[in-house]
């Protein structure tokens, strides 16, 4: 079955990537997403023009990546959560779901009445899906928060990328980016509440912070850290390779590109690499002979990669090295990545047809069914399916009228 969640109804009150990702991804896999949005400005996402330097809007298209890569496969209804005329279609759409799903925050959603008492008086089965900054309880619950301030800054990431003197700190290296890490992790967790629903009948509140998914990345640094009692003492790499592996290691090429080397069996793959790069007789070379002296000398094997790499471009060392069985990489940047043969082979750039019916491409979330790749619809327009959705839910055409007169939809 490649649509494990065909049937699961979703409630998105929700704005931005983090949360919203999510149920893109369990849209992804089968389920149907209503999204909620402000009835005058919608998720205030499509506002962004801007991000970290970047445009992202181009002229002559509502093709959108900041809202189609967390919103497709969605339906939008715009909806005054404010308005008391809205509160009926509201409620309607929250007995008609399986997950309620919000990152509205705590004084939020009790002014609009969507806190879980409000929600699981319509609809007791239903499970409860917060997503916040810096969790549900604690003297923070109430801050609001994005993943450069969250997951970037206040979980550790930026500190331990960021070169010692460095005079400024590294960012996110993409928009959404920790966004896009805690929209899968809350996914998984609303996949475990439905299937524990669905063997026990007992229904749970499921709860995601930034930080908490931002630490979890940063678990190997931060165990160590609590291990040692107190902050880890700086690293600091040598100019090449690993202090006691020169097989692992970013190596510049005569274009000035980048290959990552991880063998961390340097014993292991020295022999075959050795043969690649056309230089067999460092096989033998008595500095490197064993791996105990190829460790010891690490440094020194180092700087004859480093040399040995540098004398030829990025292109031809990718053919060279493709077949060896040794682990590594190209650096690659956003236009090669969504060219990537692999990623391509494995359908996991997948086509999708905009709102004026031209062919675009995104990413797909990772997760397949089945050797079966995913079919992605576009995001919805801004309460594109107002009507629609109200008609599904009983409502009359002059009703609609007149909840729109009240400002109650969109």
């Amino acid at each position: 079955m490649d649509k494990p969640m065909k049937g699961v109804r979703i409630l998105e009150v929700a704005q931005f990537t983090f949360v919203p990702a999510a149920s893109a991804v369990l849209s992804d896999w089968g389920a149907e997403v209503i999204k909620v949005e402000h009835a005058v400005t919608g998720d205030a996402q499509r506002g962004l023009v801007s991000l970290l330097g970047l445009d992202l809007a181009r002229d002559g298209t509502s093709f959108f990546p900041i809202m189609e890569g967390p919103n497709r496969g969605k339906r939008s209804i715009g909806l005054a959560l404010d308005k008391p005329e809205a509160r009926p279609v509201l409620e309607e759409l929250i007995r008609r779901s399986d997950v309620f799903i919000t990152n509205y925050l705590p004084r939020a959603r009790t002014k609009l009445g969507i806190d879980v008492e409000d929600v699981r008086k319509i609809n007791p089965d239903i499970v409860y899906v917060r997503g916040s900054g810096f969790g549900a309880r604690g003297e923070e619950r109430d801050k609001g928060g994005y993943d450069s301030t969250a997951f970037w800054a206040r979980a550790g990431s930026a500190a331990h990328v960021t070169p010692p003197g460095a005079e400024q700190m590294a960012h996110m290296p993409a928009g959404a980016y920790g966004d896009s890490i805690g929209g899968m992790t809350i996914a998984g967790g609303i996949s475990a509440a439905l299937y524990a629903r669905a063997t026990t009948g007992e229904t749970s509140i499921v709860d995601v912070s930034l930080l908490g998914v931002g630490a979890w990345s940063m678990q190997f640094a931060v165990n160590l850290a609590m291990l040692a009692g107190g902050p880890l003492p700086e690293s600091v790499s040598p100019r090449h390779g690993a202090a006691r592996n020169p097989l692992s290691g970013t190596y510049r090429t005569s274009d000035d590109r980048w290959i990552m080397l991880t063998m961390l069996q340097p014993g292991r793959y020295w022999p075959e690499f050795c043969q690649t790069i056309d230089r067999p007789e460092l096989i033998t070379d008595p500095r490197f002979d064993t791996v105990d002296k190829l460790m010891t000398n690490a440094p020194q094997a180092a700087e004859i990669i480093a040399e040995v790499l540098r004398s030829r471009p990025f292109a031809e060392w990718i053919k060279v090295f493709d077949g060896m069985s040794g682990q590594w990489a190209a650096v690659q940047e956003a236009w090669e990545v969504s060219q990537d043969k692999s990623l391509r082979a494995n359908g996991l750039i997948s086509k999708v047809i905009d709102h004026e019916g031209h062919e675009r491409e995104l990413v797909t979330s990772p997760v397949q069914f089945d050797e079966i790749p995913q079919q992605l619809t576009r995001a919805p327009q801004f309460a594109e399916h107002t009507d629609e959705i109200l008609a599904e839910l009983g409502i009359s055409v002059a009703d609609m009228l007149q909840l729109k007169v009240a400002g109650a939809v969109t």
